[in-house]
């Protein structure tokens, strides 16, 4: 991921409002780096019970994260207003690829870039499955575009 070719705010169709917490602040005065994956990870949450439609059951989890890759552009203060922004970008066998971006709602400004590879999990022999066709066709609606990969 390039953080010079941002992408465009056109292609996310999901934003996730995110409260800053005093405790997120470390001794610099901005928001740890730690903690921007505490903010996709929430953000990703409801992206999901948004693509689904209802509530996520979190004790029979399917997909996995397998890379996560972040660039952090410009930093967090406390005190801004910030909104994590999700799309999917494809679909493969076995995976598909969010991308999040943090920005600031009020100025715009970018705060940080996000490209996930989830992996469509069988928890009870630990290995990669197949993407599930119906999750897939709720990505797409969701998304309103194909998703899928040509092998």
């Amino acid at each position: 991921m390039n953080p010079n070719e941002l992408p465009s705010i056109d292609i996310f169709r999901h934003s996730t409002p995110v409260q800053l917490r005093f405790n997120d602040v470390d001794v610099l005065g901005h928001v740890n780096n730690t903690i921007y994956f505490t903010f996709y990870d929430t953000a990703k949450a409801q992206y999901f019970t948004d693509v689904k439609g209802q509530q996520v059951d979190w004790k029979n989890v399917d997909t996995v994260i397998a890379n996560v890759n972040c660039a952090y552009i410009a930093p967090i203060f406390f005190g801004e207003q910030i909104e994590v922004l999700t799309t999917c970008l494809s679909v493969s066998e076995k995976s598909f690829k969010l991308l999040q971006m943090i920005r600031e709602t009020k100025t715009g400004v970018i705060k940080s870039v996000c490209e996930t590879v989830m992996v469509s999990f069988d928890a009870a022999t630990q290995t990669a499955k197949p993407v599930p066709e119906d999750w897939l066709g709720l990505l797409e609606k969701f998304e309103n575009k194909s998703l899928k990969k040509i092998k």
